[in-house]
């Protein structure tokens, strides 16, 4: 049988459409709208870095501008809509998909419990009881709250205190969950007192693994079985092997070749009748997506589908740094079109932008130039200044 083929055009849009990026950015980003749009993603990773806002609020401002943190800050500490733990980072979830977390509770439990008191040193395992019997008795509290505990100081990469270990290991273990933040500060307390008791049901494992399998892939639109199982990070690359070739064997997915900006063709799985599916055109609107956007997530998948080579250079030395310390991708249409430098400076109400290099083949003429100077002035507003202001030698030549 000859596999459907996806040109790399309609590849390019399938997956911009999966990740809510063919849409015009419109709609109140906020209530039931914001809901949605995180429910489509699966997931916003959560970050702390601030140069212009914070990772998951670029995420959601470039799908609806109209967006604001405290819109994200209602949907979970007050309509619990969503809550917080681990993907392959830390990242907020619809509630609704708590009960198939049980997994990850009991695995990230047996995996940290190995590894931990190597990191963390040993001493945050004798802190657990007393931890969890301290949240059960006198309910929410920071790690902050348990520093005046008698026991040592631990060694560790992070530094951290024995109880904030042991509050972090009881959080990813399921122990706990998040129940807001104070200044990015994490609040602990019992799961029941934060989610529904309907969100506690456990699912057995396999239908765990079949909701995981099979939602990664309808966000994804295409995938191969180690980018299913990388989607949540949940799964093992063997479990999700063993859905495939099930799923494939029973009629309900099949294998595609997917175009890629060089004219070869990677197989993937796709749900049947993908390559005959017409994508929307994305909007030619620029936006400046955040580097931890779900669509850049997987770097490699951006190179093979946009041509784009992107890192995140604030983990390289200084010296390797090619463009800067925390650089963002801009989109337009379904192209990756170039990267800017920019950072906000609240104390000067300004935001500085001091480079943009455009990709190979991309001139930043007059159009364009207005695009990009429509969307910082969008920007500049969730930064919360009230001004741009463009260095000397802002514009850069291709790299």
């Amino acid at each position: 049988m000859v596999r459907p083929q996806l040109t790399n055009r309609q590849a390019r849009r399938i997956f911009l459409d999966r990740h809510g990026l063919a849409d015009v950015p419109s709609g109140p980003g906020k209530g039931a709208d914001l809901a949605q749009v995180i429910h489509r993603l699966g997931f916003v990773q959560v970050d702390s870095v601030n140069t212009v806002a914070r990772a998951h609020d670029l995420i959601l401002f470039a799908r609806r501008p109209a967006y604001r943190p405290a819109h994200l800050t209602r949907l979970i500490e007050q309509d619990r809509a969503l809550f917080e733990h681990w993907t392959h980072d830390a990242a907020v979830i619809p509630a609704d998909f708590y009960p198939h977390w049980h997994l990850r509770f009991r695995r990230d439990a047996d995996r940290l419990r190995g590894r931990w008191p190597k990191w963390q040193g040993p001493e945050f395992l004798a802190e657990l009881d007393r931890v969890l019997a301290h949240v059960t008795t006198h309910g929410e509290i920071c790690a902050a709250d348990l520093r005046d505990a008698p026991a040592p100081k631990s060694t560790g990469w992070w530094d951290w205190h024995p109880t904030k270990a042991a509050l972090e290991y009881l959080w990813r273990s399921g122990a706990l969950a998040v129940s807001r933040r104070v200044g990015f500060r994490k609040q602990y307390d019992l799961p029941g007192r934060v989610l529904p008791q309907s969100r506690l049901r456990a699912p057995s494992q396999a239908e765990t693994l079949d909701w995981l399998m099979g939602a990664a892939l309808d966000r994804l639109g295409f995938a191969t079985s180690g980018e299913l199982a990388a989607f949540w990070d949940i799964a093992t690359p063997a479990e999700a092997r063993a859905w495939c070739a099930a799923e494939r064997a029973a009629g309900r997915l099949q294998e595609v070749a997917i175009e890629t900006v060089t004219g070869a063709h990677r197989i993937c799985f796709a749900r049947p009748g993908l390559a005959e599916v017409t994508p929307p055109e994305p909007p030619g609107r620029l936006r400046v997506l955040s580097p931890f956007d779900p669509a850049l997530r997987d770097r490699k998948r951006a190179e093979r589908l946009f041509g784009f080579h992107y890192r995140i250079e604030i983990f390289l030395p200084e010296a390797q740094r090619q463009y800067g310390y925390y650089v963002f991708p801009l989109l337009e249409g379904d192209r990756l079109v170039g990267r800017i430098d920019m950072k906000a400076d609240r104390q000067a109400d300004v935001l500085n932008v001091s480079r943009l290099w455009p990709e190979r083949g991309v001139s930043f003429g007059r159009g364009r130039t207005t695009r990009l100077e429509a969307e910082l002035d969008r920007i500049r507003r969730l930064a919360g200044v009230s001004r741009v202001d463009w260095a000397a030698d802002w514009r850069q030549a291709p790299r």
